[in-house]
């Protein structure tokens, strides 16, 4: 017998922590300035970086770098594929949700 749990959809480079928190922040706003994610998710500058390297690798953000008046920064928006990728990290999450409280209420998980 063969399920599809929704554990094996996760997707590990979104599921991570950090980068789970990175694409949370930054799809709540169009774009989010570095010194604010490493603050909020209270990271060094250089695992944040790490981080931001690895979803920039696979597509899932943008990183624009410029200046705002004389100081140098860096900002973070979402691609259309981190969009979708989040969004299905979340469905995923939700049916795994369903499923432990269906099994806390000992109904069957379908219901």
């Amino acid at each position: 017998m063969t399920t599809d749990h929704p554990a094996n959809g996760l997707d590990d480079v979104v599921h991570q922590r950090v980068r789970l928190g990175i694409m949370a922040i930054a799809h709540q706003a169009r774009q989010v300035e570095f010194g604010f994610l490493r603050t909020t998710l209270q990271l060094t500058a250089g695992n944040l970086g790490q981080h931001l390297t690895v979803l920039e690798k696979a597509g899932l953000i943008q990183i624009e770098k410029g200046y705002e008046g004389r100081r140098p920064r860096t900002w973070v928006s979402l691609t259309a594929p981190g969009q979708a990728a989040l969004r299905d990290e979340i469905a995923r999450l939700k049916q795994l949700i369903h499923q432990v409280e269906q099994a806390e209420t000992g109904l069957p998980a379908d219901q």
